[in-house]
């Protein structure tokens, strides 16, 4: 496997890891309204790229 698939592949393991964080611990518990507010922002932006990141990977395999 070259370097750049090895790294499109690895970035889109720890953004879906960030993501699981943000949807099962994060978001349930953040202080107050506006914390869980940019913790849902963060997580619609996770969704976005490792949708495009998905695509990338498709194109290595």
């Amino acid at each position: 496997m070259n370097n750049h698939d090895f790294n499109i592949i690895n970035q889109l393991v720890q953004e879906q890891k960030s993501l699981w964080r943000i949807e099962n611990h994060y978001i349930s518990e953040a202080r107050n309204e506006d914390e869980r507010t940019h913790w849902e922002t963060i997580r619609e932006h996770k969704k976005d790229t490792i949708s495009k990141l998905s695509e990338m990977a498709k194109k290595c395999l």
